[in-house]
């Protein structure tokens, strides 16, 4: 046992180094350096080395007891840095991901609801193109070239949306696909099937999931961190330069986190959907079929809530006067 918890404590405190001092000392050192520098001194390093060397002279910073305050300052400062990030990239991935934008804020909801309109516009466009040149391709016979056109016309749609778009972003109507393709395919609902099939998922599956998922929300904690470099940009510009290349890499990594958690999400429903099914009690021939999906779906989702009671009704109202009054007994 004292083995594990060293493990266990050592592991923790390389997630808590990694995850949340290390990110959180260098947005220190930033504000550090915006605020020596600030707009006029943007780029002088001598300036900031000379302030820096100025602090550390500080008398009250020199004796032993002033650098432990110093470090744990620093220490705290972090830790608050990574834990705001944290909290702001929760909120970053809720809103890119977007999966229900339908009850956001009216003012919020109205605007996203309009530019999802107009992706699916823009959708349908590309869908229709992809239709023709596959039409096209038929008509002459096909060969590499008509391939060739319909695997460009196709990735154009894919890069919109790889399905009709329900959401505002790429990353949300990506990992949306994969309940949209099962249901099209299997009658299938994801979201009643998926917290069954996690406890059925072999260590392997699920750790590939869980590190999909993980590294979801590391690109979006990129997102939160781009964020909060940005308003250092008011005192040391360079910093705008900062957020922006952090943006940039949140976007790239968001996209492909997105693509790769809803690829293994969707291909573990199809591969282990009948372990799933021997385990709940659902016959099956073997394939995940439209009827096997139905049934598996319709097995395990919760009943409907029973209606509320109806009041019984009351009682008649007995003769009035002294005559129907109850005397009393004695007390008990």
């Amino acid at each position: 046992m004292g083995a594990f918890l060293s493990e266990l404590g050592t592991r923790l405190a390389e997630r808590w180094v990694t995850a949340l001092a290390l990110p959180g000392a260098l947005y220190l050192a930033v504000a550090t350096a915006a605020y020596a520098l600030g707009w006029d001194r943007a780029w002088d390093v001598g300036h900031l080395v000379s302030e820096i060397t100025r602090l550390a002279e500080d008398p009250r910073v020199d004796t032993f007891g002033g650098q432990a305050l110093v470090f744990a300052a620093i220490l705290a400062g972090s830790s608050a840095a990574g834990l705001l990030a944290r909290g702001t990239g929760r909120v970053v991935e809720r809103l890119w991901t977007a999966a229900d934008w339908h009850r956001w804020p009216p003012p919020l909801r109205g605007w996203t609801g309009r530019w999802v309109e107009s992706r699916r516009r823009r959708w349908d466009v590309l869908r229709g193109e992809v239709e023709r040149v596959r039409a096209a391709g038929d008509g002459s016979g096909g060969g590499q070239g008509a391939e060739a056109a319909f695997a460009a016309a196709y990735d154009r749609m894919a890069r919109l949306s790889p399905e009709r778009p329900e959401r505002p972003t790429w990353a949300g109507d990506r990992i949306g696909a994969a309940r949209t393709r099962l249901d099209r395919d299997h009658d299938a609902d994801l979201a009643v099937l998926w917290p069954h099939l996690w406890l059925v998922l072999p260590e392997e599956a699920r750790t590939e999931v869980a590190e999909a998922r993980d590294a979801l929300s590391r690109s979006t904690g990129l997102a939160a961190w781009a964020l909060l470099y940005l308003p250092m940009a008011a005192w040391w510009y360079p910093a705008a330069l900062a957020s922006a290349v952090l943006a940039a890499i949140a976007w790239v990594r968001t996209r492909a986190a997105a693509e790769a958690y809803a690829a293994l999400v969707e291909a573990s429903v199809r591969l282990y959907a009948t372990d799933l099914a021997d385990r709940a009690g659902v016959g099956h021939g073997g394939r995940f079929d439209r009827d096997l999906g139905e049934r598996l779906t319709l097995r395990l989702r919760a009943s409907m809530p029973p209606p509320p009671p109806v009041p019984a009704p009351a009682a008649p109202a007995g003769p009035s006067g002294p005559s129907a009054a109850v005397p009393e007994g004695p007390a008990l």
